[in-house]
């Protein structure tokens, strides 16, 4: 679906205000809009609907303490009655009011056969509109994504997805499929999807002028997680379609550099699998030769995500890239550390987290810097292998995934890792239930910072 923001100057007046204008604001409605008001109990705080006197709806206002926050105004996308409204605020709250209006119609409805009617933002300001509708857009393509049940987005489905957006910024694509993947050693990334009859994959996209500075984004693909042989319980099955949240994320992220044209080289990873259970699964106690030459063995085949992700960090690595940034639903214990709305975030380089956490705040999309810790790095000790895929411990389990990502990339390359959610459990102002992008506009955030 598109959200219904448009350029123009037609439709109802919709003000929007701060709580301690609304006195002022009364005082200028006429006797009877006055009346109206006292008589409907509306005291200043939320949507006002100002009836003309022949009925129809003369105008509208929103009042909250803090109108410039990007959330603030999300609730009008369910409360206006669906028609257009033309919006008047200062510049600032009419980006953000935009924003959130667009994020909060959101509904994934390309499976019901009659999508419902919402109501329409018209905004003066082209600039503004097109500002609004890139962020929307990109979180759309995370939400979608996400939502798509994991029947539509296997692995060739992926493949498609990232060739359309690929196409529409004149971004090359490549992939690598099947037992090609052994050939060109990525020999991880085939072992967890080759149970699946949804060959695995790596997805390749590059874009932007090679004589800018590289950064590589790389996105977990797992589009279903059975656990495969260390069979997941249903409950815990139930939402695994959205395994393949980094990759939503990362292609979020790249429409945003692309939709901005900002002067980077971008190149986007995606090692898309189904971990599915059949008689060629790997198992428990395999020892796996990643591509950087390190073996690995398997602990528990529910670790999966580690496993697709090291190979195409390491060929990340390869090019020596200003950046790589990935970002994967990897494991339940960031969300217990700051629970599933909070994303958390690794980083090998100080200044990279510090500038990260305060583009987060900016962005007003919240990150929060979990540690790097060394000496955890002697949980993941195998007797047979360089190292396990899972540490002898379930404590501390974000940061030992974490350090086990960082045995494939090149020291010296600055590496932020994210461990994401990327679905709401409950529905919150412009953020409905469902597939979400976290930290995705905190990262835009800081590439802007750093490189426009």
């Amino acid at each position: 679906m598109q959200a219904n923001i448009e350029f123009g100057s037609n439709g109802t007046p919709l003000y929007i205000l701060n709580t301690s204008d609304y006195s002022n604001w009364l005082g200028n409605q006429t006797d009877a809009a006055q009346k109206w008001l006292q008589t409907s109990g509306f005291s200043g705080s939320g949507l006002a609907l100002v009836p003309a006197i022949n009925g129809q709806l003369e105008s509208a206002a929103f009042f909250s303490s803090e109108p410039s926050n990007l959330f603030a105004c999300a609730d009008l996308a369910k409360l206006l009655p669906t028609q257009t409204f033309n919006l008047k605020a200062d510049d600032n709250t009419c980006l953000n009011a935009a924003i959130a209006f667009g994020l909060a119609q959101y509904k994934f409805d390309q499976y019901k056969a009659a999508p419902d009617e919402q109501a329409t933002l018209v905004i003066h300001n082209q600039s503004t509109v097109d500002q609004a509708q890139k962020i929307i857009k990109a979180t759309y393509v995370v939400r979608d994504m996400i939502n798509t049940p994991a029947s539509d987005m296997m692995p060739e489905n992926m493949s498609s997805f990232v060739q359309s957006i690929a196409k529409e910024f004149d971004a090359t694509f490549s992939e690598i499929v099947g037992d090609d993947l052994l050939k060109q050693n990525y020999p991880t990334i085939h072992a967890v999807g080759r149970a699946s009859v949804h060959v695995p994959r790596l997805l390749d996209l590059h874009w932007g002028d090679t004589n800018h500075p590289k950064v590589t984004l790389v996105g977990k693909g797992v589009c279903f997680d059975s656990g495969s042989l260390d069979l997941k319980p249903s409950g815990a099955m139930r939402n695994m379609k959205k395994d393949m949240g980094g990759a939503a994320h990362v292609m979020g992220l790249a429409h945003l550099i692309m939709s901005h044209n900002l002067p980077v080289q971008l190149r986007v990873l995606i090692p898309s699998v189904e971990n599915a259970v059949s008689s060629n699964a790997f198992r428990p106690g395999d020892v796996l030769t990643t591509r950087k030459g390190l073996t690995v063995e398997v602990d528990n085949t529910d670790a999966e995500g580690r496993l697709v992700l090291c190979d195409a960090l390491a060929e990340a690595s390869d090019e020596t890239p200003e950046i790589i940034i990935d970002f994967a639903t990897l494991t339940g214990a960031c969300r217990v550390a700051l629970g599933t709305e909070l994303p958390g975030f690794f980083s090998s380089d100080s200044s990279v987290a510090a500038d990260l956490l305060s583009a987060g705040l900016q962005a007003e999309d919240p990150v929060w810097q979990l540690p790097l810790h060394k000496p955890y790095r002697d949980l993941l000790k195998s007797e047979i292998a360089d190292l396990s895929n899972c540490a002898s411990t379930p404590f501390g389990g974000a940061i030992t995934a974490a350090l086990y990502l960082n045995e494939f990339v090149t020291e010296g390359i600055p590496w932020v890792h994210f461990d994401v959610m990327a679905w709401n459990n409950r529905a919150l102002p412009g953020r409905p239930t469902g597939g979400e992008a976290m930290g995705m506009r905190a990262v835009f955030e800081f590439l802007q910072n750093k490189y426009q």
